[in-house]
C-alpha cells in the first residue's frame, strides 16, 4: 500500500489553468515551456518531453486545431492543445480530431465560450483524480489481499494488470463516444 503512496506524483493535478494561460498569444517556444513546466513532473523520465515542435505542427497540418495567425498561438489554441495533450495517450490523432472538430469549428466562429467549456473539464478533471485515489488505493488492497502467501512482486503484477485492465475499458468507453460523435456529424 505504501508503494501506491508513491504514485501521488502521477496523480497530481497538473492541468493548465485558465488563470495560467497568458492574454496575449504566444510563439511556439512559449507553448512549449508552458506545457513543459505543467507537465513535465509527470513525464516517466527527464527524456520523454511533452510537447515538442513538431507535435504541435502535426496536429496542425492534422487541422486537430483551428489555423494559427501570425505563428502565434492565442488562448483558444492553447486549450485546444491541452485537451489533444490529455487525448493522446489514449486515443487515435484522428480519433481526436472527430471528437474535437465541433469544438474547434464552433470557437473559430465564435459560436462557444472555450474558456467554459474548459472550466467544466477542469473540474470534472478534479473530481476523476479524486476517485481515483481512492480507487487506486482500493485496488491496491484488493491486489494484496489477493495476492496473500504469494511473493510481494507479484502483488506490483496484479495490480498494474488490474489498472491497464481498467485502463482498456476507459479507453474503450471514450471510442465508442468518438463514434457517437462522429455518426452526430456537426452536433446539431
Amino acid at each position: 500500500m505504501r508503494d501506491v503512496m508513491k504514485m501521488e506524483k502521477l496523480i497530481a493535478d497538473n492541468q493548465i489553468q485558465l488563470e495560467d494561460i497568458p492574454q496575449i498569444d504566444l510563439y511556439m517556444d512559449q507553448v512549449i515551456q508552458l506545457f513543459e513546466n505543467t507537465f513535465g513532473s509527470t513525464t516517466r523520465n527527464e527524456e520523454e518531453k511533452v510537447l515538442t515542435k513538431t507535435m504541435i505542427n502535426n496536429y496542425a497540418k492534422g487541422k486537430l486545431f483551428f489555423p494559427i495567425k501570425n505563428k502565434k498561438y492565442s488562448k483558444e489554441h492553447l486549450i485546444l492543445i491541452a485537451f489533444i495533450y490529455q487525448l493522446k495517450g489514449a486515443l487515435s490523432i484522428n480519433d481526436i480530431k472527430s471528437l474535437l472538430n465541433d469544438v474547434n469549428m464552433r470557437t473559430a466562429e465564435g459560436k462557444m465560450d472555450l474558456d467554459h467549456f474548459y472550466e467544466l473539464y477542469l473540474d470534472l478533471a478534479k473530481l476523476n483524480a479524486d476517485a481515483f485515489r481512492n480507487d487506486l488505493e482500493k485496488q491496491a488492497g484488493k491486489s494484496a489481499e489477493l495476492n496473500e502467501g504469494q511473493p510481494p512482486q507479484l502483488e506490483k503484477v496484479l495490480l498494474a494488470v488490474s489498472l491497464v485492465h481498467m485502463s482498456n475499458l476507459y479507453r474503450k468507453a471514450a471510442e465508442r463516444i468518438v463514434d457517437e460523435v462522429k455518426e452526430t456529424g456537426d452536433g446539431k
